[in-house]
């Protein structure tokens, strides 16, 4: 780590103009030692690297979170090969432009150019398929890149075709010592606003950035610019972007279902912390109340069951909260169902009786109601036989229990956990069978 650090140095000539750019483009690396972080991709041993400097790079799928150098990634492999880097943001083209970009990108050579898709999973089906005839003949290298599970946004022909890189976020440490290094750096950074800065308050810097570059350097050049110059950069002056620090939460994308597992599987491992922090982010991040509740509603069927079955009316008495109070009210009717939830004994035992019963109904004979529990009401009144035993009335029994049968061949589907009161059940059906069993004898 401290190895890939210490690379960092950005000497590069700028021209004035340059200088009126965001500072996360002017501070983008241009060659393969400038580049942080990916150790498990770049560092050393790794055989990348080698093959981005002599240009035997095939199609590539880059996937990782906004801010960890995808884009850099892509340039720097161009770079790297003396190849020209050919860009299409998927957001903005449309196919005629596609097509445009495509021809010229078979102009080229595969060998001396890049066609790079940003955003790739924009991309209908069409628009990929587009992509596949250069692709699959090598009249044309591909770099796409995608903030998105590309298995999930990506044609299989395409994903078939290329080798899949995922960069992760980069770390506290690497994004401090970049942001120490742009405050020194008169000639691309913030160097000739001689400010400096507390280790501690780019550490914080670093911790609100969430793992992205192009966050930290945002964040760095809109504080200094508001400072006067040769002024101190400390934890007070970060203390304020605190209060309106953003979540990164992308509704109805990846980071939805990532955080409502998270908050399903932390909820079903008894850990209430990690519930309520879920939760948190969903809520901070924009997510609509209601599609927690219903979240919570079928959890408390699936995972906490008949070992507490108050929990399926607390869920709902949430998801109708939910609806009628409404945000910010409500947070606190989720978090206390969340919290309740949480701390609940489980049991599976409901969800696992429904799937054997289905797979009981596809796999076996369906069984005939048996005619003693037939209707016999209405046009069913008199069509019972004569002889054919009669349904007894199971309050007319000592403990309900008639000894009568409901199929006409016994399975076993319901198999009770002995958690909360669900131990109870398994107390009762025990004593259940013993009584039908004399009676039947």
């Amino acid at each position: 780590m401290k190895e890939e650090i210490m690379k960092f140095s950005l000497e590069q000539p700028l021209d004035k103009k340059e200088v009126m750019r965001p500072l996360a483009e002017r501070m983008r690396p241009i060659s393969l030692n400038q580049v942080l972080g990916q150790e498990h991709l770049l560092g050393r041993g790794c055989l990348l690297p080698k093959l981005i400097r002599e240009n035997r790079i095939g199609n590539l799928i880059l996937a990782g979170p906004p801010g960890t150098g995808k884009t850099t990634l892509a340039s720097v492999i161009a770079r790297e090969g003396d190849c020209k880097l050919l860009k299409v943001n998927a957001v903005t083209s449309n196919v005629a432009e596609l097509r445009e970009t495509l021809k010229l990108a078979r102009y080229h050579g595969s060998s001396k150019c890049y066609l790079f898709v940003d955003e790739i999973h924009r991309f209908n089906k069409a628009q990929q398929d587009l992509l596949l005839p250069d692709i699959e003949s090598g009249e044309v290298r591909l770099i796409g890149a995608t903030t998105h599970n590309p298995r999930y946004y990506v044609i299989e022909p395409l994903l078939s075709r290329s080798h899949l890189f995922a960069l992760r976020p980069l770390c506290k440490e690497v994004i401090s010592h970049a942001l120490k290094s742009c405050l020194s750096n008169k000639d691309i950074g913030l160097g000739s606003r001689n400010c400096s800065a507390d280790k501690k308050a780019l550490e914080k810097l670093a911790l609100f950035a969430e793992g992205d570059m192009r966050r930290a350097y945002n964040l760095l050049e809109t504080i200094v610019e508001g400072l006067a110059e040769t002024s101190n950069l400390g934890e007070k002056e970060i203390a304020s972007f605190a209060q309106e620090r953003g979540v990164r939460y992308d509704r109805g994308e990846d980071e939805h279902y990532d955080t409502a597992s998270a908050l399903i599987k932390s909820m079903r491992g008894n850990d209430p912390d990690a519930s309520v922090y879920w939760l948190a982010k969903m809520l901070e991040g924009g997510e609509d109340p209601r599609f927690i509740a219903r979240r919570l509603v079928i959890f408390a069927s699936e995972d906490v069951g008949l070992a507490d079955s108050r929990a399926l009316l607390m869920a709902d008495a949430a998801f109708r909260a939910c609806e009628t109070i409404g945000l910010p009210e409500c947070e606190l009717n989720l978090a206390h169902v969340v919290l309740f939830l949480a701390t609940c004994p489980k049991s599976n035992s409901a969800t696992l009786a429904i799937g054997e019963a289905k797979r009981a109904l596809r796999e076996q004979p369906v069984q005939s109601v048996p005619s003693s529990i037939r209707d016999r009401h209405g046009r069913n009144r008199k069509d019972r036989e004569e002889g054919e035993e009669g349904y007894l009335y199971s309050h007319e029994f000592p403990e309900n229990i008639s000894g009568q049968q409901y199929l006409e061949k016994p399975l076993d589907l319901y198999c009770p956990k002995s958690s909360g009161a669900e131990s109870a059940i398994v107390e009762r059906l025990v004593k259940w069978k013993s009584l039908r069993d004399s009676l039947n004898k």
